[in-house]
């Protein structure tokens, strides 16, 4: 499987990486998270070059993932928020915070903590069963191709 040829694959995760999948991405859309939303902001907090960072907003922007909106009519200047389509990103982001909390953190811990707004109390992320909201991990899990998908079974599943 190509880079350039994960957005056609039948797989949704390999289509959800052509989009995010790449290590500035991620940490621009982290920063979108913190409210940061101006070019020069991003590059100097991120250390990323002009170059690379324009490329990488230029995706998001194409993909509905980020839209940019002036914040200065002379000259013009502009700044990137999250979509709705973006929004939907944040328990993905979280995920992966948290993940690096547990994983990656160093003698002082977490760097930062996520409080919920209306109770006041820090949070960890949850995954929840839509249907009856107990929580579930991997091993709660069964996997089935979708129906519209039955061709490609053998492919799609191990």
């Amino acid at each position: 499987m190509r880079w350039d040829d994960l957005d056609k694959q039948p797989c949704s995760l390999a289509r959800a990486l052509s989009v995010v999948g790449d290590r500035w991405t991620m940490v621009i859309l982290r920063d979108c998270f913190l409210g940061v939303r101006r070019f020069d902001d991003l590059e100097k907090r991120l250390g990323i070059t002009r170059h690379v960072l324009a490329d990488r907003l230029k995706k998001l922007v194409e993909q509905g993932v980020l839209y940019k909106t002036p914040y200065q009519q002379k000259p013009v200047r502009e700044e990137y928020r999250l979509t709705e389509k973006g929004l939907e990103l944040h328990p993905v982001v979280m995920a992966l915070v948290h993940w690096g909390d547990r994983h990656m953190a160093d003698e002082r811990g977490a760097p930062i903590v996520h409080v919920h707004k209306q109770c006041g109390q820090a949070m960890q992320p949850v995954t929840v069963c839509s249907c009856c909201g107990e929580p579930v991990t991997a091993r709660d899990i069964r996997v089935e191709v979708g129906s519209q998908w039955q061709e490609l079974s053998e492919e799609l599943l191990p």
